[in-house]
């Protein structure tokens, strides 16, 4: 992700986190979240505003998006 992207990411939480809702879901664990941005710093800002008052759900077990995308593949005759 480019800086100017990340940045605005960041600026656009920032504005609303207090405000209103979000649903995030990813696989990301923090220290990806920071490579992705390529911004330890600006990552922990971003991370510490989507986290305020939160609750995190971690999820494991077969990915039932995964085994369904098998058939969307699979060619029909």
């Amino acid at each position: 992700m480019e800086k100017n992207q990340a940045v605005a990411l960041f600026n656009f939480i920032n504005q609303l986190y207090e405000n209103t809702c979000f649903i995030i879901t990813t696989n990301k664990m923090a220290a990806d979240w920071a490579r992705m941005l390529d911004d330890e710093v600006l990552a922990t800002a971003l991370l510490d505003r989507l986290l305020y008052r939160c609750d995190v759900m971690n999820l494991s077990g077969k990915s039932y998006r995964m085994e369904n995308r098998k058939t969307f593949f699979e060619q029909k005759e």
